[in-house]
């Protein structure tokens, strides 16, 4: 006899069904798992082996073959231990069969029984609602899975479980963790002097566009990269379930708690590629994933490898990571907002005594380190000045992140409204403007068209960087609540992407001026 159980396999965040097939057969005692599984996967026997002990039942003396099917599908991770002791107790007459078949199931078992709450539950139970199956999983896990708005079956152990389906003890569905709609962090109020850099900032978080901050060490710029998230508007319905998805998977959702907040993440400069953008020997989100509706902080830009910065071109622009294995391919979304901080040069580049003493060439070795292709990908560059004691002197300033965040919203809604007769974007932002929508979006006066065109020979601006400046100047046109772009507009979005720190007559000093 052979009894079924469904679980199911991760391929980014997508569950995938799996049959857990068990069977026993005659033959010497032995306990194989077969279907392409990994180590975490093979071990599951002992697991299993041991939680049944632990109830008093054994196996009978006969070989167990368990089978994961589709075999061709990788199978990682140690979640199967329920799905293998389910069928095991239905084939050993513990449960009624029948019962399960209207269950997935996931969770990992410990050597007595109890079961402890995995990652991806919540795309788990996404899956088996959509099947029209109930999910049995961890009540670690319970509130978490509550989210997918399906049945849940919450159990601590598997003796709870034997007691639920003999009708001794009945499991109650699970109760949906917290869900926090408050917008909080840093205020933009802390950040005294830099109004010109705040206005980069609300530029910025109104268009979804990426930003550079070049500038001397205590200039402020990490304080404003900290305080973007604020200025955003949360995350709405179908952008919370995406991000919750990729934290689910990776294992980030504390007691099923959800945010509306959107995600900040500040990698390390020692981060490896696959931190960055995803990978390992289980293929795991990377920080670019982590950062999905959100945005990704890179403070001291040039200390990355280079390696792993080019690394980022291709979720920039394609709004997601793939993973490229021998035998899949792994892909997870990652349409997130790049902001970044550097000094002008290794040695900081500031007034005073921490003035740079090897001149312009210091600054041109140090920004080569970043290649032009990436930097192309950058929508604004700003060169926040030191900040003086005279500005730390001044009172607060009047207007903080609640008000920024006002005209943001205000902005993003009139994006959202003109880009929903363009065609699909991925997000409603200006940064994301179909190739095929920019000329009907983005209409320059005839002063405003001139202006681009000579700018654009002047600053040798590539065809991603010529549509980059429209878009940026469709926003700012946005914030200004008009509907036309005009040469005020583009000239302001000119200024943000012609920054030149270094001489020009340096080697490489004209990378960030373009």
């Amino acid at each position: 006899m052979v009894c079924r159980v469904t679980t199911f396999a991760f391929e980014g965040v997508e569950a995938q069904p799996v049959d857990v097939q068990v069977q026993l057969v005659g033959g010497n005692p032995a306990f194989h798992v077969v279907g392409l599984p990994d180590k975490a996967v093979g071990e599951s026997r002992e697991r299993v082996r041991a939680a049944l002990m632990a109830l008093g039942l054994a196996l009978p003396p006969k070989r167990v073959i368990v089978n994961l099917a589709p075999a061709d599908l990788p199978k990682e991770g140690s979640h199967y231990d329920l799905a293998i002791a389910l069928a095991l107790l239905a084939i050993l007459g513990v449960i009624p069969q029948d019962q399960l078949a209207r269950y997935a199931a996931m969770g990992e078992l410990s050597l007595d029984g109890r079961l402890g709450v995995t990652a991806g539950v919540l795309p788990a139970a996404m899956a088996a609602e959509a099947m029209g199956l109930s999910l049995i999983c961890p009540a670690a896990g319970g509130a978490e899975a509550a989210w997918s708005g399906g049945d849940i079956l919450p159990a601590p152990s598997l003796i709870a479980l034997i007691n639920h389906f003999s009708g001794r003890a009945v499991l109650r569905p699970p109760e949906k963790g917290e869900l926090e709609e408050e917008v909080s962090g840093p205020d933009l109020r802390d950040v005294k002097g830099q109004e010109g850099a705040k206005r980069v900032l609300e530029i910025a978080a109104a268009g979804g566009h990426n930003l550079l901050f070049c500038g001397p060490p205590g200039s402020g710029k990490s304080m404003l990269a900290q305080r973007l998230p604020g200025l955003l508007p949360p995350l709405s319905a179908r952008e919370l379930l995406e991000v919750s998805q990729i934290q689910s998977i990776a294992g980030l959702l504390q007691r099923g708690a959800l945010s509306r907040a959107r995600p900040f993440r500040a990698p390390h400069h020692s981060a490896s590629m696959a931190a960055l953008v995803g990978g390992g020997i289980r293929a795991k989100p990377g920080e670019v994933s982590l950062a999905h509706h959100g945005v990704l902080f890179l403070d001291e830009l040039p200390e990355f490898s280079s390696q792993v910065l080019d690394s980022l071109r291709q979720p920039l622009e394609a709004g997601e990571a793939m993973i490229a294995r021998a035998n899949r391919h792994v892909r997870y979304p990652a349409r997130f907002q790049l902001i970044a901080a550097m000094n002008p040069c290794r040695c900081g580049g500031g007034p005073g005594a921490a003035a740079c003493s090897r001149g312009p060439r210091c600054a041109a070795d140090y920004q080569a380190r970043i290649s032009g292709p990436f930097l192309d990908r950058v929508d604004l560059f700003y060169e926040t000045p030191p900040v003086t004691a005279m500005d730390l002197a001044l009172p607060a300033p009047a207007e903080g992140s609640a008000e920024v965040r006002v005209r943001v919203a205000q902005a993003r809604a009139v994006q959202a409204e003109r880009l929903g007769g363009l065609g699909e974007t991925l997000r409603p932002v200006n940064a994301d403007i179909p190739a095929g929508a920019l000329d009907k979006a983005v209409m320059p006066d005839t002063a405003g068209a001139a202006l681009l065109s000579e700018a654009s020979e002047k600053l040798r601006l590539t065809a991603r960087g010529y549509t980059r400046v429209l878009k940026v100047a469709r926003t700012i046109a946005d914030l200004d609540g008009v509907d036309g772009v005009r040469r005020v507009h583009l000239a302001e979005a000119l200024s943000y992407r012609h920054r030149p720190v270094a001489e020009a007559s340096q080697p490489g000093a004209g990378a960030l001026a373009r």
